[in-house]
């Protein structure tokens, strides 16, 4: 365990500098697009819509199952297979974390959206954000794409920082690889759609399973990012928000991060919005704060954010160190 926490603050600082490098995985698969074409064969072989919802349901289950004894099976591969290496394998171990998770990444493609919007306006917006949400970018007016994506910084936040650390310290590779594939599982057949509502249930609880901790941890995190960003009274009403307003959300998890962003950069958040052409209608988190969202607040939520996760890597490096004492 001191290891993992040594290897992963090594991991956090080798992504917040490198992140995912554009001619690295475009002559590459990531994993992350490998874990996707398993899940997609998955869904081929086994998502029959002739069959009936509790037979669907069964077979979601079956690939579900299948697909992280696969994953995990692959981690253990990779944990035997550079075990005996010594330093090189600890490198390799943390380039393997690093490269699952998605600190500069994320910050890159949110950032991108404030860009658009500042060169090329409405429309330039709308393209950034519409490369990092599943919601229908032409219904969106400058303040919503401004909330699109700090709304997305936020879950992802849980989904791609926290939620791998959490995993990998507690599993080691497998349990990083097998929450990886739950992840991209649950982000392409999760869905309450006529397709997947049955087949991707198990997908879907299971990924709320696995993101409950972290997700509540990533909004402790966000407010002391806050703290760090803004100030204290940022800090507590990021804290105050999240308590008071996670449950307004429709994911169980997402609610947590999402409000404590809210909090800390005093905006509203989520809200009405369109996914697919249907409307889902939900109450704003943080109804106190600011209407109006601008391109700035997308900054200053990219900086709550980067400030969360330097506050990740130094409880990684200090658990490191009071557990080696």
């Amino acid at each position: 365990m001191i290891l993992r926490f040594a290897l992963l603050f090594l991991a956090m600082l080798l992504d917040r500098v490198v992140g995912d490098p554009p001619r690295l995985w475009a002559r590459y698969p990531h994993p992350v697009v490998l874990f996707g074409k398993a899940v997609s064969r998955a869904d081929k072989k086994l998502n029959d819509q002739a069959l009936s919802p509790k037979r669907l349901r069964a077979r979601g289950v079956l690939a579900i199952v299948l697909l992280l004894l696969l994953s995990a099976a692959v981690g253990l591969l990779f944990e035997a297979a550079i075990s005996g290496l010594w330093i090189i394998g600890l490198v390799i171990e943390v380039v393997i974390i690093a490269v699952l998770l998605a600190q500069k990444s994320l910050s890159d493609h949110v950032l991108a959206v404030a860009d658009g919007l500042n060169s090329d306006g409405l429309a330039g917006g709308r393209r950034a954000v519409s490369m990092i949400v599943g919601r229908d970018p032409e219904t969106l007016d400058e303040p919503a794409v401004c909330r699109a994506a700090i709304e997305s910084l936020a879950e992802n936040f849980s989904d791609g920082v926290t939620a791998p650390a959490f995993w990998y310290l507690l599993a080691g590779l497998p349990g990083l690889f097998a929450y990886k594939m739950l992840n991209t599982a649950d982000s392409m057949i999760g869905h309450k759609n006529e397709r997947y509502l049955y087949f991707g249930w198990a997908s879907a609880r299971l990924d709320d399973l696995a993101n409950s901790i972290p997700a509540r941890f990533s909004a402790f995190v966000i407010a002391l990012g806050a703290w760090a960003a803004e100030g204290r009274e940022a800090m507590a009403r990021a804290l105050s928000v999240a308590l008071a307003d996670h449950g307004h959300h429709r994911s169980p998890n997402s609610g947590w991060p999402e409000a404590a962003m809210a909090g800390a950069i005093d905006l509203q958040l989520a809200g009405p919005r369109v996914y697919g052409g249907v409307l889902v209608d939900e109450p704003m988190l943080n109804r106190p704060g600011r209407q109006f969202a601008e391109a700035s607040d997308i900054r200053r939520a990219v900086l709550v954010f980067n400030h969360a996760c330097s506050w990740l890597a130094i409880m990684a490096c200090a658990m490191s160190v009071l557990l080696l004492g």
